[in-house]
């Protein structure tokens, strides 16, 4: 059975663009955590939907109406968009490193 969004209010707090999902994330989740994602080939990352995808998706009001985030992802399904924001992460944590040449 799938879930159904929520048509309850949206909590202003809730990220409302990938960037800022994150931004958010890269200030909530632990540096060990981070830097263990960091590591990941881009084809494990699915690796991350039951956990840290699964958080994404509570906290940041996927399941509950946050159709702003939803939007901003260009997927219809809160799992997808969880999928899009754990990528966007990896990416930007990877895009930090320092370039060896």
């Amino acid at each position: 059975m799938q879930k159904k969004m929520s048509d309850e209010p949206v909590n202003p707090d809730y990220p409302a663009s990938v960037e800022a999902a994150v931004r958010l994330l890269q200030s909530m989740v632990p540096t060990e955590e981070l830097v263990q994602i960091t590591q990941m080939e881009e084809g494990d990352l699915s690796g991350l939907h039951r956990s840290l995808g699964m958080w994404i998706r509570n906290s940041f009001g996927l399941w509950k109406g946050n159709k702003a985030l939803l939007l901003e992802t260009g997927e219809r399904h809160p799992d997808d968009a969880s999928e899009v924001i754990i990528t966007a992460l990896w990416r930007t944590l990877r895009d930090g490193l320092p370039k060896v040449h």
